[in-house]
């Protein structure tokens, strides 16, 4: 039995906040900095990513998945409501829109690199978003992707309502 996509981002912000958020400690220091310069074997041979693995109740196969959230919930220092495309984007944004159109089109390893270099052209103290939304947003990417759009471009006004399902079904039967 899978998680719901809602709970994803409770699971994964309760892991974040356990075993990454407060820095000042030196395991969780040491855990983020191995997450953040591991490669996937190495992020996959951390006992604690297991726990999430177990809590998120992931598959196997799902271990490029698994190891792209360690690693970018490693790069993010503080919780904060606001999403990470709203952080990125806005009326002067950190983020470029060529590059954030690159980002948003991106899978795979392009994916997490992009959302790696995103994060860091953010200051180190800026790192800071919705950790339980951008963790749901990683797990369920493609759904996420259009919501990202609206938020970069006017992160002040909500996202449209519409499911990102229907949506996505509806374009697929109009082409």
């Amino acid at each position: 039995m899978s998680v719901r996509s809602e709970e994803q981002g409770a699971i994964a912000y309760a892991w974040w906040k356990q075993h990454i958020s407060r820095r000042d400690e030196a395991g969780q220091r040491g855990l983020s900095a191995r997450l953040r310069r591991a490669d996937i074997i190495k992020i996959l041979c951390e006992p604690a990513v297991h726990e999430l693995y177990r809590d998120l109740r992931m598959k196997p196969s799902q271990s490029y998945d698994l190891a792209r959230l360690a690693t970018l919930l490693a790069e993010l220092r503080s919780n904060d409501r606001q999403t990470l495309a709203q952080v990125l984007g806005g009326e002067k944004p950190t983020l470029s829109r060529s590059r954030f159109e690159h980002l948003i089109r991106a899978k795979g390893d392009d994916l997490t690199d992009g959302l790696r270099n995103a994060i860091h052209m953010l200051k180190p103290e800026r790192r800071v978003c919705n950790v339980a939304v951008f963790a749901a947003d990683l797990m369920n990417w493609e759904a996420a992707r259009r919501r990202w759009c609206f938020e970069y471009f006017d992160p002040d006004t909500p996202a449209p309502t519409n499911d990102d399902r229907r949506l996505q079904d509806s374009e697929e039967t109009s082409e």
